[in-house]
């Protein structure tokens, strides 16, 4: 124990000693009279600021101070320190130049620093903040080559609004103002501050904006201050126009005509084919109900832009209906540039045309894609993919999508006649921009709703084992509410399994393993899917959220119908085939945090369980859940952990099935940084298991039971990932921490870990490869 204590101490010595070194050196490099600058600090005289406000107005005053000093990472400055280790290249190019002007840092200096300049920020954010009587001084502390300044506010008193008043007058535009005052951002009581002010101009403007000012500007809203009405530190506010607002601010606005350009091209309004604005008399040939669509080749269906435009003739101009119909245009997805323009047509009545010029997309393409990969199962392999899409299908915006594929995975070590792998398949879509239903669908989002189609089939070919037919249809609905909620639900999703070729030497290795057996057993599943995603992740937040529910229900009616007991009595079949019954939930849970804008941490939880009844004793194998590989716990070879603390090292040689569960837990926790441009590095942990609901006597250990967190996997590791915008590169190399198939109190493996041995390397080190990150 002594030894220890003393390795431990040594090692805080020379760590302490490195970093006083490292800091030294830094300022050896400066010449005679400079001095390093390492920041300014705001200290606060007041004692009648509370400490939480004292606390946010030091740390804002404290962000606009200018410039910033090195960077600084546990102390240290090792940017800059490479900045003054670097010779001075001779080109901007090479070696030198990378160390010293990407990866490393211009020293900021004393003299870079405008103390009077930085005096005047502080005192203006201060009085924007509500204290009019601030005071600043400043002074420098020097030592070692080091400077630092010390700016010191006093504040005094913060005033507060005493009143708001919406001053009144008898024009239209006041009376509409005067109409949502009731929700203004200004209340008596609270502090003076500029930004609330600002916020509240933009409010006023975009209740205008939906009441027909489409001219209006936050800039013609004016809210005066006055401190002399009242004692004490209180604050009067008037909020009016400006004097000098223009007239066509102040005029309400309604729609003239809507007119539509579906091939609009540049180049065609250069040589003159289209004329903007056109006149009534040429107009009226296009016209659709109340929409004039000028597309003279009958390329568009009329009948999409009535149901994306939310503008007709005579409507008052307002602002949702004119996000909403671009945001839906833009949904359609055939269209590449979407464009909006207003002309005034009748100013004397106060009315505009509304232009929509719409580019179309490339209506057809042909891709074909060539990819290549590899698992930490020991496969590697390549995959063919062709791809048809018409964007335009029926001429109503309808995407139809056809594919053909084949793929092969070759066994390139690991566990011996594994086997290799062949796929081929082709699959179609149509996703209609509508919902084709006998009900009324109506959805006000700026998402246009869909339903999409879709047929497909597979063959797997599992070489000297069996081949699989895989069939599958599907029809559905996808609608967004908004930016952050979807939901997709099918109606009806049917998979049909059909074995084909099942060979004497799979039928001997599973002989007694009724997992196995379940693998190559005819599966008929249909039933609805439904399922919720909600994500902030697209909003610069320092926490996002991502959350996926899905429910899916295999043969309920049918079952209910039928009377299916698998217990009781035979299973009922369709069409000579078992259908399955089954419940299925499934949680996806993700949060994000950014500490900076390069670093942030990325965590996940799923939890699922999936129950048969009626029909079913079993979940179709197809259909349960796995764990293990580059997206799931990354330390365990893709579907070789669990179900629960069963051993796959007592499974028969020549064959490693895919380990499945109807009970899944697991998560994900990640630390990411970036080092340079498109490296990232991460180091991250994971942890999780299977579990099967019933016993399985060729699997022991695998039921869930109340003991299941004995069972839970854990490993950890590092990882980089090469992003290349078009595309990310990841590379994970995990280690267990945790096996649960071990003898109860060794299933923590820290005691075994030896990174010199190559026997354990090959064991435990599992090296993941993989496109994107893992969640």
């Amino acid at each position: 124990m002594k030894s220890k204590l003393n390795i431990y101490y040594k090692y805080l010595l020379a760590s302490g000693f490195a970093a006083v070194t490292l800091s030294c050196s830094n300022t050896k490099f400066l010449k005679e009279g400079q001095m390093l600058y390492t920041g300014g600090e705001v200290k606060i005289e007041n004692d009648t600021i509370s400490k939480k406000d004292k606390n946010e107005l030091q740390a804002a005053l404290e962000a606009n101070l200018v410039p910033k000093p090195n960077s600084k990472i546990l102390g240290l400055r090792p940017k800059l320190y490479f900045y003054n280790i670097a010779k001075e290249p001779k080109k901007d190019k090479g070696f030198n130049y990378w160390l010293k002007y990407k990866i490393g840092e211009k020293p900021v200096l004393l003299g870079d620093v405008d103390r009077e300049f930085n005096k005047k920020i502080i005192e203006n954010y201060s009085e924007n903040k509500g204290y009019f009587n601030a005071k600043v001084t400043y002074d420098t502390v020097s030592k070692n080559k080091k400077a630092q300044v010390i700016y010191k506010l006093r504040p005094g008193a913060r005033y507060l609004i005493s009143n708001v008043k919406f001053q009144k007058d008898s024009s239209l535009i006041n009376k509409e103002i005067q109409t949502f005052t009731n929700k203004t951002f200004l209340k008596s009581g609270n502090p003076f501050d500029l930004d609330v002010i600002k916020n509240e101009r933009d409010r006023i403007d975009n209740g205008l904006k939906e009441r027909g000012f489409y001219y209006f500007s936050p800039e013609n809203i004016i809210v005066q201050a006055d401190s002399t009405v009242n004692k004490g530190h209180k604050v009067e506010l008037n909020v009016k126009l400006k004097d000098d607002t223009p007239r066509l601010a102040t005029e309400q606005f309604t729609i003239n005509n809507v007119i539509v350009f579906p091939t609009y091209n540049i180049q065609d309004v250069k040589q003159g084919k289209y004329k903007v604005p056109m006149d009534v008399d040429s107009l009226s040939k296009h016209a659709y109900d109340d929409i004039y669509i000028i597309d003279p080749q009958h390329k568009f269906k009329q009948k999409i832009f009535d149901r994306a435009l939310y503008f007709k003739k005579g409507d008052l101009y307002n602002r949702s209906n004119h996000n909403l119909s671009l945001n839906r245009l833009i949904s359609l997805g055939v269209f590449k540039f979407v464009k909006n323009e207003f002309v005034l047509s009748d100013s004397l009545n106060h009315k505009f045309d509304a232009y929509y010029l719409l580019t179309p997309r490339q209506i057809q393409s042909l891709k074909l894609e060539a990819l290549g990969r590899t698992n930490s199962a020991n496969y590697a392999g390549s995959e063919l993919n062709l791809n048809w899409t018409h964007r335009n299908f029926f001429k109503g915006a309808e995407q139809f999508k056809a594919a053909v594929y084949g793929a092969f995975d070759v066994q390139m070590g690991g566990q011996e006649n594994a086997k290799n792998i062949f796929r081929a398949g082709a699959n179609v879509q149509l996703s209609i921009p509508r919902i084709v239903a006998p009900f009324r669908f109506n959805s006000s989002s700026a998402f246009v709703p869909r339903t999409n189609i879709t047929l497909g089939y597979e063959l797997l070919n599992r070489t000297e084992y069996y081949k699989l037919n895989n069939f599958n249809a599907s029809f559905g609905y996808v609608w967004k509410e908004n930016v952050k909620k979807e939901h997709e639900l099918k109606v009806i999703d049917i998979t049909l399994v059909s074995p084909a070729n099942v060979t004497h030497l799979y039928d001997s290795l599973s002989l007694n393993n009724d997992a196995m057996r379940r693998v190559v057993a005819k599966q008929l599943i249909f039933g609805p899917t439904y399922s919720y995603t909600y994500t902030n992740t697209m909003l610069p937040r320092t926490n996002t959220f991502y959350y996926k529910g899905t429910l899916d229900l295999a043969g309920t009616i049918t079952g209910l119908v039928t009377g299916a007991d698998a217990k009781k009595d035979k299973q009922k079949e369709i069409f000579g085939i078992p259908f399955s019954q089954y419940a299925k939930i499934e949680n996806d849970v993700r949060f994000y945090h950014k500490f900076t804008e390069k670093s942030s941490f990325a965590s996940r939880f799923i939890g699922g369980i999936a129950y048969p009844y009626g029909n079913s004793e079993f979940i179709p194998f197809s259909k349960q859940f796995f764990t293990g590989g580059s997206n799931s716990i990354r330390a365990f070879r893709a579907r070789t952990l669990g179900p629960g603390s069963f051993d796959p090292r007592t499974i028969q040689q020549g064959y490693l099935i895919d380990q499945s569960g109807d009970i899944k837990l697991e998560f994900n926790a990640e630390y990411r940084a970036n080092l340079y441009k498109f490296l990232n590095v991460a180091a991250f942990v994971d942890a999780g298991n299977i579990w099967l609901l019933r016993d399985d006597p060729s699997r022991p250990g695998a039921k869930f039971t109340k003991d299941f967190l004995n069972e839970i996997a854990v490993g950890a590791g590092v990882g980089l990932r090469l992003d290349f915008s078009i595309l990310i590169l990841r590379l994970d190399l995990a280690m267990p921490l945790r096996v649960p198939y071990y003898q109860k109190g060794d299933r923590w493996t820290f005691n075994e870990i030896d990174f010199g041995n190559a026997a354990w390397r090959k064991d435990n080190l599992i090296l993941n490869i993989a496109i994107g990150y893992p969640f």
